[in-house]
């Protein structure tokens, strides 16, 4: 299985640090485009430089490159997913401004009918926002704000982290183990202290 990954300058860089993970896990193919900005928010949210991100990921496209193999309908993957994608990235993607090689490749997999999804990390929305959202939803695009979920009980923030890119997964047809609806959760709620 091959995956573009994009990641841009909104916050939430452990959002992509835990998607590149997980597809690793999983022996999933990478291909990895980083906006100018995200190495900016990488270093300023965690501990990992962009050369420790690029050690995540299979392949490493320069987001200048349109050249790039991921620039071509032709060249087959399985999707892409835009995690964090800013406000910008998701109007350049509505409007089709192929200018950078983020762009261009989720516009290349909405092309292509291909699942494409888009972690949008903005809050509050206005209406331009979500003029946007729905064009891309209509044209066959997830778009999965990273909204938080208390209903497995998280005792950790990676808890909630791994919860949210688990869902993000699902859309590739990929299973990570985390409580789901319905099932038992791990946390321990025999311990006040672990539960809310």
């Amino acid at each position: 299985m091959r995956i573009v990954v994009g990641v841009t300058g909104a916050t939430g860089a452990v959002l992509a640090v835990r998607t590149l993970q997980a597809l690793s896990s999983l022996g999933v193919e990478t291909h990895l485009i980083c906006s100018r900005w995200a190495e900016t928010t990488l270093k300023l949210e965690t501990d990992l430089s962009l050369a420790d991100l690029h050690r995540l990921a299979s392949v490493v496209h320069r987001v200048d490159n349109l050249a790039a193999s991921i620039s071509s309908g032709s060249y087959r993957t399985d999707g892409m997913i835009v995690v964090p994608c800013s406000v910008k990235t998701l109007g350049a993607i509505r409007m089709g401004l192929s200018d950078n090689l983020i762009v261009r490749a989720a516009d290349v997999t909405l092309k292509e009918r291909r699942p494409l999804v888009l972690v949008v990390r903005e809050t509050p929305l206005h209406e331009l926002h979500l003029e946007s959202m729905q064009a891309l939803a209509r044209a066959g695009a997830v778009i999965f704000p990273p909204v938080l979920g208390f209903y497995h009980r998280p005792r950790h923030l990676e808890d909630v982290i791994d919860h949210l890119v688990a869902r993000m997964l699902d859309h590739f047809g990929l299973s990570m183990p985390v409580p789901r609806w319905g099932e038992r959760t791990v946390c321990d709620h025999s311990n006040p202290e672990s539960s809310l």
